[in-house]
């Protein structure tokens, strides 16, 4: 946990460059959410350009095919840590790829510990397993 599912437009990445989007976040987690190790939960979901719509909200500035929306799925997290999640990820990918920083949208929604079933129908948060 967190959760995060990505959602990108068909054909703008390669099956390596999204393994790489993919590692780059999980390691955003591990350095600033302190995620344990193996605490990896991702999903990528691929559009046509015309459905995966991200306007500018009025900022003056357009997208291009290579946009990322992130949504996160977490315990509740205080402010700086989201901050420091934005521009750290947003880092590795300008980092790593020829990556325009108006092409990154994140949104986290937070959720309590009886949110999470991990498996067996029970609520790993409460019972004391994690």
């Amino acid at each position: 946990m967190p959760l995060l599912q990505f959602n990108l437009v068909q054909g703008s990445w390669t099956k390596p460059q999204v393994k790489t989007i993919l590692d780059l976040a999980y390691d955003t987690t591990l350095e600033v959410f302190h995620a344990p190790e193996g605490d990896r939960y991702q999903t990528v979901s691929f559009f046509d350009p015309d459905y995966l719509v991200m306007a500018d909200t009025g900022l003056g500035f357009n997208r291009s095919p290579h946009r990322i929306m992130l949504n996160i799925r977490t315990r509740p997290r205080p402010e700086a840590e989201k901050l420091t999640f934005y521009k750290t990820f947003l880092a590795k990918l300008q980092a790593t790829f020829d990556f325009d920083p108006h092409d990154l949208m994140i949104d986290m929604v937070e959720n309590g510990d009886a949110d999470w079933s991990f498996a067996n129908g029970q609520a790993q948060f409460i019972t004391g397993e994690l």
